[in-house]
């Protein structure tokens, strides 16, 4: 891995049907193997899904409201002090905390076994907008184990 250069962020083009970013970023988390269209229809499938449980109107407003409840504020990485690791706790990048939510929301929409894909990827987005499930238990979790070790906040970086 170079240490001369930082990666430079690439724009991601914004999906045809909505003509948003972040859900031409869903797709891309969601995509397997380059099958872009069939991580398309999962997507879809899900946002429809979604609004007719919630009742709303604009799925990209519904996948905004539970990303913003499944989005994690500080983690914690691992540090050597002195022959010692410590886990220090770090704020998070606003772009890290939304790939890190969208990943979160499609790793618990696999691993809900017996039901198709846009299914469990509908109930994830509606559980995260309602501010329940494994997602926000996970956000949870990880302020947690922040808010823990915040004694070694002094040995940031």
């Amino acid at each position: 891995m170079s240490r001369r250069h930082r990666a430079e962020k690439r724009q991601v083009q914004p999906d045809l049907r909505y003509q948003s970013p972040l859900v031409a970023h869903l797709v891309n988390v969601i995509m397997k193997g380059g099958k872009k269209n069939l991580a398309q229809r999962i997507v879809y499938g899900a946002f429809e899904k979604a609004s007719e449980k919630l009742q709303k109107g604009d799925p990209v407003d519904l996948l905004l409201g539970a990303l913003e409840n499944a989005r994690p504020r500080l983690e914690v990485k691992s540090r050597r002090v002195g022959g010692a690791t410590y886990q220090v706790p770090v704020e998070i990048s606003f772009e890290r905390q939304e790939s890190l939510a969208l990943r979160w929301i499609v790793a618990a929409a696999g691993a809900r076994k017996g039901i198709p894909m846009r299914d469990a990827l509908a109930a994830e987005i509606v559980d995260a907008y309602n501010n329940t499930g494994s997602v926000v238990k996970k956000k949870e979790d990880t302020h947690k184990m922040a808010q823990a070790n915040r004694a070694f906040a002094h040995l940031r970086w």
